[in-house]
């Protein structure tokens, strides 16, 4: 059977015609194969490192505060070494704290061996699903005057430590915020309400708030004395993801190759216009998710519909905050959004008997709900909350008591 020249024209025109339909999509593949491989296979440690149960004495040189620190490992095969941990206290205070002088120690308390009380981090392994401890004391005192020590109002410690392992070796960066000042909890009488025609604005004001706090003990220590029925507690979103420990330092986060592209298309006030900043989302929902979601945002942008980006990539990319986006010294890193935040409305609502709702408010007048409790009215919320009465400065004031008249 003979074959004829057209047919054999029509074979080498599909031949070159179909890969190129194809190639395309094989080249999207493969490329959104390598992201992800590449991402997977960055380095990171599965160590979790914690602070817990910090105690604060007056003594007669000044005050010692005193707390653990717990490593653990949840890994179900990976050891995991810390061959180095160091104790970095930050003072705090409106005024002038460099003439206070500090003293730090630590004891290590690792599992069969005797703790060491020379102040030196010995180097641990610690294994699959289980964990290390160390207790630190820090005094602060000033040999002039123990008056002085009262100007401190916070005292932020930053730990410094290092993760060996299959990865690599990585230098980890870690803090926590232990307040030696609180506000005294509003009472009815002192509760002195914004007045408007539908309803009343109560800013509360508390401690700066760290991992160490619990949301039950926040609420009923500030609110639950003064709150009555038909009141709705407004939480900022901010404030309880760091309770639940929901930031990171920058320099413990490792941009991307798509990270750093696609950063620069972001408006330069976004928190996803840095490197660091869009990392932290891509490491919550992956890059081949990102890299869709600002293709599919670019594309809609070309044809007039905006904010197609947002709604793909998920909550998580409008609620990141980059540094300098709250409060000292939270200002220093990368806040991610809480975690279930349905959940938590529904059993502060419970406890408290109000509404609850936790918000993402600004100076623009842009007020958004990220969760209510099941009764809340929301447009009456977002009406009463549209002048951002807890501000977005250093006000310290993270949960809104609104009111109806």
């Amino acid at each position: 059977m003979s074959i004829t020249p057209q047919e054999i024209i029509q074979g080498i025109k599909s031949t070159i015609d179909i890969p190129s339909l194809t190639w395309p999509l094989i080249f999207l593949g493969i490329l959104i194969f390598w992201i992800e491989l590449n991402h997977r296979l960055r380095p990171s440690s599965p160590l979790k490192l914690k602070t817990c149960d910090w105690d604060i004495t007056k003594t007669d040189y000044g005050i010692q505060v005193a707390g653990w620190i717990e490593i653990s490992n949840p890994h179900s095969r990976m050891e995991v070494m810390v061959p180095e941990l160091e104790i970095r206290p930050i003072l705090l205070g409106k005024e002038g704290v460099n003439e206070i002088n500090t003293r730090t120690s630590i004891t290590t308390y690792h599992p069969d061996e005797d703790p060491r009380k020379d102040n030196y981090w010995q180097a641990y392994i610690i294994k699959s699903k289980k964990h290390t401890r160390a207790y630190v004391k820090l005094d602060l005192y000033d040999s002039d005057s123990l008056s002085s020590i009262s100007i401190v109002e916070n005292i932020w410690i930053n730990i410094d430590w290092v993760n060996y392992g299959p990865f690599g070796r990585l230098e980890m960066q870690q803090g926590a915020v232990i307040p030696l000042q609180r506000p005294a909890p509003l009472t009815n009488k002192k509760a002195y309400f914004q007045q408007y025609k539908h309803f009343q604005l109560l800013p509360i004001k508390t401690h700066i708030l760290g991992t160490n706090d619990d949301i039950i003990e926040v609420m009923s220590t500030y609110v639950s004395s003064i709150v009555k029925p038909g009141d709705v507690l407004t939480i900022g979103e901010t404030p309880l993801a760091i309770m639940q420990g929901r930031y990171l330092h920058p320099s413990t986060v490792n941009p991307g190759f798509v990270s750093k592209l696609l950063c620069r298309g972001f408006h330069p006030t976004s928190s996803l216009a840095t490197a660091c900043g869009l990392q932290t989302l891509i490491d919550i929902v992956g890059p081949s998710r990102i890299l869709l979601s600002f293709l599919i945002g670019l594309a809609g942008k070309c044809i007039g519909i905006k904010g197609l980006f947002y709604r793909i990539a998920g909550d998580q990319a409008r609620l990141i905050d980059d540094i300098t986006g709250t409060t000292p010294p939270y200002d220093q890193t990368i806040v991610l959004g809480p975690k279930e935040p349905r959940k938590i409305c529904e059993m502060l609502s419970k406890i408290l008997g109000i509404n609850v709702a936790i918000v993402d408010v600004n100076d623009l007048g842009r007020v958004k709900i990220l969760a209510a409790s099941r009764n809340c009215k929301k447009a009456f919320l977002q009406k009463a909350l549209r002048k951002n009465p807890a501000g977005n400065a250093n006000e310290q004031t993270p949960l809104v008591l609104v009111r109806p008249c």
